[in-house]
């Protein structure tokens, strides 16, 4: 029987072939290995598909370079593309279409709104959604402002704290609020007031009409002011099994509304930031312990609703009350936070787990027994590597 190959399918970021993730794809192909699992990296741009074959990226531990090589169409992919306003999303888009018949790990997720809809359903799971709905004109605002002190705008398809709002009723003034957030390359929006009418034109000029949410909003700022809230990560073991690989809390900077790690957030373990936020250890551990039922709940009622996935991190938010909440769902989770509060096992678990859920999933496929094993990957090569070609 041939070894099992995984292909990452991933895109590229730029015309220059830069890849977000390669230090993540390294390790991966790594430990890899130690599975027998052949792990190579490929985007829809290194399709031949007249001659059904990838010239597909190859990492070598050894010499710690990247090579590429012509290889056969893999044994399973795992789509690890995230959304871009570019050609190269279409094309990935085209090879979703053209090839459905793969054997994929993950299939792509819906958007927020549509997650939202679908959770809402759920009578257990409802209760943790914050009040959202769909911006089609400013007026949405106004109504709901009327109902609640602050309201989050947030794109249907964003990531990273791109284009997110804040905005706040400002008691004393009539038809002004009080606006503050990112632009859509992550600049920060200084706290600001504005009349509806403005923004309704700053929206407008980001054509927000039907891809945007309004999204009640919850008090989460420290004493220091700065925003927080918790990156929980769910993932298939090697038994095929939903399970909790780690959580971490988030802080935003100073003068943020967001705390993603990519904006200039800082990680802190989710322990010492409940101690900060709640204090009692008792209630600590049952908030701990509802998140974590809560993170396996959802990612199993998607998985049965969109069929493939393998891996979601869900953005929670627990308000001083010690109340959960279920700000969004996210199907292709970075796994830099476990890294960065210097959890090295869980950071371990996160890149090892997929690969673990592929082998079980071939010999499932295949009728074949799964043996135990674990890979490691290797510490951080601090080894200058070649660029891609």
């Amino acid at each position: 029987m041939d070894e099992p190959v995984l292909g990452i399918l991933t895109l590229y970021l730029n015309e220059q072939k830069q890849l977000e993730e390669r230090h993540i794809y390294q390790k991966m192909i790594v430990a890899g290995k130690k599975l027998g699992l052949t792990v190579f990296v490929f985007t829809p741009q290194d399709v031949d598909e007249q001659h059904k074959r990838i010239n597909g990226m190859w990492y070598h531990p050894e010499s710690k370079r990247w090579t590429r090589k012509w290889t056969r169409f893999p044994t399973m992919i795992f789509d690890r593309c995230r959304i871009q306003k570019s050609y190269r999303f279409e094309q990935l888009k085209r090879f979703r279409s053209k090839y459905p018949k793969l054997l994929y790990l993950n299939r792509p997720l819906r958007n927020k709104w549509t997650i939202y809809q679908v959770l809402s359903t759920v009578p257990s799971l409802k209760k943790y959604l914050p009040d959202t709905r769909l911006y089609s004109g400013i007026q949405d605002v106004q109504r709901m402002l009327k109902e609640r002190p602050l309201l989050y705008l947030k794109p249907i398809n964003g990531t990273g704290g791109r284009g997110i709002l804040r905005i706040q009723r400002l008691r004393s003034s009539d038809g002004v609020v009080y606006v503050e957030g990112r632009d859509h390359q992550r600049q920060v929006i200084r706290p600001q007031k504005m009349t509806y009418s403005q923004l309704a034109g700053r929206l407008s000029s980001w054509k927000a009409n039907d891809r945007y949410l309004i999204q009640q909003g919850i008090a989460l700022k420290l004493p220091s002011g700065r925003v927080h809230d918790y990156r929980m990560l769910v993932q298939k073991n090697g038994s095929g099994v939903w399970s909790v690989t780690g959580c971490a809390g988030r802080v935003g900077p100073v003068n943020s509304i967001t705390s993603n790690l990519h904006g200039g957030g800082q990680a802190v373990q989710m322990e010492d930031l409940l101690s900060q936020w709640i204090g009692d250890k008792t209630r600590i551990q049952h908030i701990r312990k509802e998140a974590e039922a809560l993170s396996l709940e959802v990612a199993a009622f998607l998985e049965k609703r969109y069929d493939a996935l393998c891996e979601l991190a869900l953005d929670l938010a627990i308000d001083q009350k010690g109340r959960i909440w279920l700000l969004e769902v996210n199907p292709k989770p970075a796994r830099e936070v476990f890294h960065r509060i210097g959890d090295k096992e869980t950071y371990r678990k996160s890149i090892v787990r997929p690969l673990e859920y592929a082998s079980w999933l071939y010999r499932k496929k295949a009728g074949i027994k799964l043996p135990d094993s674990a890979a490691q990957p290797p510490e951080e090569s601090k080894t200058e590597e070649k660029k891609d070609a």
